[in-house]
């Protein structure tokens, strides 16, 4: 926000750039753009796909699944043997004989196997999606804050725009009128009026003046390229706002508490929410669990043949007593980590309100700046005008002439900057009580 008035005093730090087209844009195009094509933005998507993609697998704690595989076996193995035909269902009273179970010949076992695994009372994998749904939310809210943080810095983007067109619009006028002086002083030379040094002082005002323009129209450049990054382009033309920079104050008092309803405090509440989730889901691990499994199959000698059937179905109710106090630990974690969320989101809550005081004083500054550099540059330009004038007729030297130019114009740009500030401060409360 000071790079206005560095313009004046060392120039600006960027690179000019010409022979591009010149593309009008507004505010509500920036926005547009922004919401369609910013890479942050859809960075934020992409999180809160995936974090709704994680929400998505919890459906398996009430949906079954179901898996099918065909296994081919060749074995001579008594137990294996004996077991793969009596599945098959050919077994015949020989196979009973001592020798042949003991050292049975090979057998050959093709199985075809469809197999359901249906969940019924899982405790903790409700918490757990309960969890994965609250982190689903925030991510959510987080995209939403992202988006208003862009359309905020869009704005700034575009107030700077604004500002770098003026600042060269002050700078080409400051040009003409060193160039006037240029001519007065020189006229006065010839006629022996003034000496050789004041014509050289004011050719190095001259050559600043140009200089300093060089640099502001640089400026324009910079300030679209950013504008292009914000909005996913390639920046190759440069842009001109549809708007001037808005110099009206506004007196309405702005809010001066931070919303319960803002996106990321509302992110935060859900991360924080989610986390208790996950202790709750720890707790109730130590709860026990009721599966229900069924599977179907087909055996024969032969590859994809159906020579056999059967069919296994029942309910499994599981606890796990004791795992070496790897559950107690989990669940001790996962409270510590909703304690630390707490304390993380009434940190968070608090820091934002004193950014929003800090900043609301920040604009009761700006908009005093405003009034008193208002001020200053009206009075700048009047002490030039007289000055100017008692020049005309002999009563002033030429540093003071120069000295009063350089002043008049360092005022504007300070008015300029201050303008800039004042904007951009008041977007930045809206941005923080939005």
């Amino acid at each position: 926000m000071k790079y206005i008035a560095s313009l004046f005093l060392v120039g600006l730090l960027f690179n000019i750039g010409y022979g591009q087209d010149t593309l009008s844009i507004s505010g509500t195009m920036i926005k547009e753009k922004l919401r369609l094509e910013n890479l942050q933005l859809k960075i934020s998507e992409k999180n809160y796909e995936g974090a709704k993609a994680n929400y998505q697998q919890s459906n398996s704690l009430f949906l079954p699944s179901v898996s099918i595989s065909h296994t081919a076996v060749f074995t001579n193995n008594p137990l294996m043997a004996f077991g793969s035909k009596l599945n098959q269902e050919i077994l015949t009273q020989n196979d009973f004989n001592p020798a042949l179970l003991n050292d049975p010949d090979e057998v050959q076992n093709y199985a075809t196997k469809v197999e359901v695994l249906q969940p019924l009372i899982n405790v903790d994998g409700i918490y757990a999606r309960k969890a994965a749904k609250a982190k689903m939310s925030a991510f959510e809210m987080q995209s939403g804050r992202t988006q208003e943080y862009l359309e905020f810095e869009g704005t700034k983007a575009y107030m700077q725009l604004q500002v770098a067109y003026k600042a060269v619009a002050v700078l080409e006028k400051a040009k003409k009128t060193a160039d006037a002086n240029l001519k007065l002083i020189t006229d006065y030379y010839n006629q022996g009026l003034v000496k050789q040094t004041d014509v050289l002082s004011v050719k190095v005002r001259v050559n600043e003046v140009a200089n300093q323009l060089q640099y502001a129209k640089s400026n324009v450049q910079n300030a679209s390229d950013y504008l292009a990054f914000l909005m996913g382009e390639d920046g190759n033309g440069v842009y001109k706002p549809e708007q001037d920079l808005e110099e009206a104050i506004d007196v309405e008092i702005p809010a001066n508490t931070v919303p319960e309803s803002r996106k990321d405090i509302q992110a935060m509440e859900l991360s924080t929410d989610a986390y208790r989730s996950m202790m709750q889901s720890g707790n109730m691990s130590l709860l026990p669990r009721l599966n229900a499994f069924g599977s179907y199959e087909l055996y024969d000698d032969e590859i994809f043949q159906t020579g056999a059937k059967g069919y296994t179905f029942g309910a499994q109710l599981s606890w796990d007593v004791f795992d070496g106090y790897k559950s107690l630990a989990k669940a001790k974690k996962a409270k510590l980590d909703y304690q630390k969320a707490t304390l993380e989101m009434e940190q968070y809550k608090a820091k934002s309100q004193l950014e929003l005081n800090k900043t609301s004083r920040q604009l009761t500054d700006a908009e005093n700046n405003v009034y008193l550099s208002e001020e200053a540059l009206a009075q700048s330009k009047e002490a030039y005008r007289i000055l100017h004038n008692r020049f005309e007729e002999g009563l002033e030297k030429t540093t003071d002439l120069l000295h009063a130019e350089t002043k008049m114009f360092q005022k504007e740009f300070e008015y300029l900057q201050s303008v800039f500030q004042y904007n951009t401060t008041k977007s930045y409360i809206q941005f923080l009580t939005k």
